[in-house]
C-alpha cells in the first residue's frame, strides 16, 4: 500500500516537473514580440466616401472580408458581392483608374481614390470586363466595367472588391456609410402634400 502511495507521488512529481521545462522551453524558443511580421492593422480608418455598392443597389455578400494574421498567410482580402454576368460595375468615389488589364486571367480593375491620405487608398474589382483605362478620372457611381461571365473564384457570379492602403489590406465596406449598410437609425420624411398632425 505504502508503495502504490510513493509511486503515485513520484508520478505526479515527475507529470509537474516535466511540464515546468516544457513550459520553460517554449518561453524560451518563442519569438520576442514585435519580432515576426505584424498581422495588417483591423482598427485602420476607412473614411466611408462611398456613395453607393459596386454592383447593384444592395447585393448579398457572398463571403466577407477575413484579414490573414500575417501578411502571407490565407484569408480574404476582399468581400464578394453577388452580381448576374454583364452587370454594370461602378466605383465607389471619385479617382483615377491606377489599372485595367488582366490578372491571371481574370479583368481586373483598380482605382486609386481621391484625397484620402499617403498612402492613398485603392479599390479593385474583379472580374470585370473594363470600360475605362490606366489613367481615367471616375467619378462615383460611374461604370467602369460589366461582371464578367468567368474568372471568379466565388461558387455563383460575383464581384471581389478590394481595398488597400499600401500593402495593407482592409475590409471595403468600411467604405459604405451606416445607411447603406442598412445599419442607420430609420427616419421618417416628410411627403409632400400630406399635412402633418
Amino acid at each position: 500500500m505504502r508503495l502504490k502511495r510513493y509511486a503515485h507521488l513520484a508520478w505526479v512529481l515527475l507529470l509537474g516537473l516535466t511540464l515546468t521545462v516544457l513550459t520553460s522551453a517554449a518561453a524560451a524558443f518563442a519569438p520576442a514580440p514585435g519580432s515576426g511580421p505584424a498581422p495588417p492593422p483591423s482598427a485602420e480608418p476607412v473614411p466611408p466616401l462611398a456613395r453607393g455598392w459596386p454592383v447593384g443597389l444592395r447585393p448579398p455578400v457572398l463571403r466577407g472580408w477575413l484579414p490573414p494574421p500575417t501578411p502571407y498567410a490565407a484569408g480574404h482580402r476582399g468581400v464578394d458581392l453577388a452580381a448576374a454576368p454583364g452587370a454594370p460595375v461602378r466605383t465607389v468615389a471619385a479617382g483615377r483608374v491606377s489599372f485595367a488589364g488582366r490578372v491571371a486571367g481574370r479583368g481586373v480593375v483598380s482605382v486609386t481614390l481621391s484625397a484620402t491620405g499617403e498612402p492613398p487608398l485603392r479599390t479593385t474589382y474583379e472580374p470585370v470586363r473594363a470600360a475605362v483605362r490606366k489613367g481615367d478620372e471616375v467619378s462615383p457611381g460611374e461604370v467602369i466595367g460589366t461582371v464578367e461571365a468567368t474568372g471568379s473564384h466565388c461558387v455563383r457570379p460575383c464581384v471581389h472588391w478590394g481595398l488597400r492602403r499600401g500593402d495593407v489590406y482592409l475590409n471595403p465596406l468600411a467604405l459604405l456609410p451606416p445607411w447603406l449598410l442598412g445599419r442607420g437609425p430609420s427616419r421618417l420624411l416628410p411627403v409632400a402634400g400630406v399635412a402633418l398632425p
